[in-house]
């Protein structure tokens, strides 16, 4: 059977620069050419195949990835690769694995919570992977509320020694990758006690295992906690539970970057400032962000490729059907999920910044950004992942019965993604945290003390109390700045509104509780200003390439108008526009579907979507290994 490009005359008719386009979704020239390089290594070698996952036995697979990880690291070390392209490739094997958490995790806690002789101990032994090390945090009894955990870190000055325990079942260590079956060590973080004082909960490097023959240390209770959700996926991953009988370990194991114990037993905090460790969260957080984006990408993508190809319907005289992209129906729910994936990337370029921004400040003992730089990435980690998990499965249902196919990439892609909605914080948990810190910054509008970075705009409180949105056609909506005033009037009416609830009991974590629906939607309405205005912002820079801008700027208000109409009631009760408006606005965002895609080849993106898609998500596409 002669084989078909059916995509073919879809990407001739793109009126835009293919290459600058990668470009820019890659971030510079020089990050496009090592994702391009790593991801032609990972597809040209046959030990890292994954046609097969899904039908694989857990043991099989988990023998799998073993080899594949295995395998990676001789590359890394025969290709004499940066630590950057060596983190590319890893993530082109594309199969969860212990050394996500080895290098994603392990090493920064010891980077990050460590004193230099620790780092100087600990990191030589861990970047040459002659220990391999997970994060051992969650409990079976308590997860977001780590205040709650149970584990204990008991000092006993006549060994000068501390005696890790659980005292409880809740206290077993229930989750942490990587543990069940090949991490050697751990940091583990426990309860610290001196005498009969509890210091709160502090970090401690355990060993776990004989580095002779791989078996659990004396005290030490340790395994694989089952399968997960879906085939393969997060599967081949050794989630696992670890229980300690009075476990010893020296002093000098506990990571004393920020506060100590002393040879007598005494608890003493360093000069180091305790913020410095909100550096790494920052960093965690924001490659989540940057990591939604390039799984909404790649189902994105499969929905594209299958709404071209495939016909349905529409047949005139015996000549072909219509194709599925062309039904305003279809276009409707991929065309936003398209623009988001291109948001998405943007404000994980941001955020990248916003790391570097906090770093140096936190250095230079400035710590006046870091609550707003914490409820920043919180909530942006919170929406993206959500945004992204849900957008997989809308884009399975896109593809009608085959994206329910194993071989589409769809169902593996959505078992092995959801998990993000609840590790480094759940995703309710983490807006409620913006929405504190939301009725923080209103509370002290009056004080003097102005906001800072992504909470700004509450500066300009009075004008947006009182502005109203001048839009009397469907194309101003096209105007950056009014689609941003829209926004930010919402998002400040809505955090207002809570505000003046909440001072109507008199115990205000009452009031939190009772309002806290509320609370969600006003933290969900600022977050969608911070990406909305990240990604006007990105459109301010100079973006070369033929046609490039254009789309991107298309993509802009898609994403914009796309949500002001999903979240019309918001917008229309806070009397930031009128109901006439919100038609305008969705008359807008039907014009801008027909410029996406049109039967015509003179418009402006001229069936491009298929084209744009597809320069976002080359590498990633290249590593699913799937064939839609």
């Amino acid at each position: 059977m002669e084989a078909l490009d059916y995509h073919a005359e879809e990407r001739r008719k793109a009126e835009f620069d293919l290459e600058e386009m990668k470009i820019v979704w890659a971030g510079s020239r020089q990050n496009y050419e090592i994702s391009d390089r790593m991801a032609r290594l990972v597809a040209s070698d046959p030990v890292f195949r994954k046609d097969n996952r899904t039908m694989l036995s857990r043991k099989d697979l988990f023998k799998d990835t073993l080899r594949k990880a295995a395998h990676a690291w001789k590359r890394i070390i025969e290709l004499r690769l940066s630590e950057e392209e060596a983190h590319m490739l890893r993530s082109y094997v594309d199969q969860p694995a212990f050394t996500d958490l080895h290098w994603g995790m392990f090493i920064p806690a010891i980077k990050g919570q460590g004193t230099e002789e620790q780092h100087e101990k600990w990191l030589p032994m861990a970047y040459k992977m002659q220990i391999i090390g997970c994060y051992a945090q969650t409990e079976l009894g308590h997860g977001s509320n780590v205040q709650g955990l149970e584990t204990t870190a008991t000092f006993d000055p006549q060994t000068d020694e501390f005696v890790i325990h659980s005292p409880t079942l809740t206290s077993s260590k229930w989750w942490p990758g990587g543990l069940g079956k090949v991490s050697t060590h751990a940091v583990v973080y426990a309860r610290l006690i001196t005498g009969a004082q509890d210091h709160g909960v502090h970090g401690f490097i355990v060993q776990l295992r004989s580095l002779d023959d791989h078996s659990p240390l004396p005290g030490i209770t340790v395994g694989d906690i089952g399968m997960k959700f879906g085939s393969g996926a997060y599967n081949s991953m050794d989630n696992g539970l670890l229980r300690f009988d009075h476990v010893r370990i020296p002093r000098n194991q506990m990571l004393m970057r920020v506060s100590q114990v002393t040879r007598e037993g005494k608890f003493v905090q360093s000069d180091v400032p305790r913020q410095l460790v909100y550096g790494t969260m920052v960093y965690v957080r924001q490659t989540i962000v940057s990591d939604a984006s390039c799984a909404l990408a790649r189902a994105v993508c499969i929905a594209t490729r299958y709404s071209a190809v495939r016909r349905q319907f529409g047949s005139q005289n015996g000549g072909p059907e219509t194709q599925v992209i062309d039904y305003k129906t279809q276009q409707s729910r991929l065309f936003p999920l398209l623009a988001s994936a291109y948001a998405f990337r943007f404000v994980g370029e941001w955020l990248k910044w916003l790391y570097t921004d906090v770093t140096q400040r936190l250095q230079a003992s400035d710590f006046s950004t870091l609550p707003e730089a914490h409820a920043c990435t919180a909530g942006l980690k919170s929406m993206t992942t959500s945004v992204t998990a849900d957008a997989i499965e809308e884009c399975r249902k896109l593809c009608g019965g085959h994206g329910y196919l194993s071989n589409s990439g769809l169902p593996e892609l959505f078992a092995v993604y959801i998990p993000t909605c609840t590790y480094e914080g759940d995703n309710v948990v983490l807006l409620l945290q913006v929405a504190r810190f939301l009725m923080k910054t209103v509370s002290q509008l009056g004080s003097g003390k102005k906001p800072v970075g992504t909470t700004a705009y509450m500066g300009r409180a009075e004008h947006l109390m009182q502005c109203r949105c001048e839009v009397e056609r469907a194309e101003d909506w096209l105007k950056p700045s009014v689609i941003l005033e829209a926004f930010e009037a919402r998002a400040f009416r809505m955090s207002i509104a809570c505000a003046k609830n909440l001072s109507k009991f008199s115990n205000p974590e009452d009031g939190f509780s009772e309002l806290s629906p509320d609370l969600l939607e006003a933290a969900i309405a600022h977050c969608q200003l911070i990406v909305v205005s990240k990604y006007i912002e990105k459109l301010q820079q100079d973006i070369p390439g033929k046609g490039v801008k254009r789309q991107l700027e298309i993509l802009c208000n898609v994403y914009a108008l796309h949500l002001l109409h999903k979240h019309l009631g918001d917008f229309v009760t806070t009397s930031c526009i009128t109901p006439k408006q919100g038609a305008l606005a969705n008359e807008q965002l039907r014009l801008l579907y027909s410029q996406m895609h049109s039967i015509t080849p003179t418009t402006t993106l001229a069936r491009s979507s298929v084209a744009i898609m597809e320069t976002s998500i080359k590498g990633s596409m290249r590593k699913h290994g799937r064939i839609l």
